[in-house]
């Protein structure tokens, strides 16, 4: 993506929509704060959703399991 887009509410982009439908939150569906993350395997099926205080390098186990 390269231009800003809303990631929750009506006007949702598509992938987010989609992002949070496949893979809900805690409390909620929604995109609670910048740098939430999705780790999606090369079929296109997400496989984990992390918070925001994830660092990206907490992800790199699951990262190493589906590539």
């Amino acid at each position: 993506m390269m231009e800003k887009v809303d990631v929750n509410g009506k006007n949702a982009h598509p992938i987010f929509k989609w992002l949070k439908r496949q893979e809900g939150g805690f409390l909620t569906d929604g995109i609670k704060w910048n740098f939430t993350k999705f780790l999606v395997n090369k079929e296109g099926d997400v496989i984990g959703r992390y918070g925001s205080t994830t660092k990206p390098e907490a992800l790199s186990k699951d990262i190493e399991k589906v590539i």
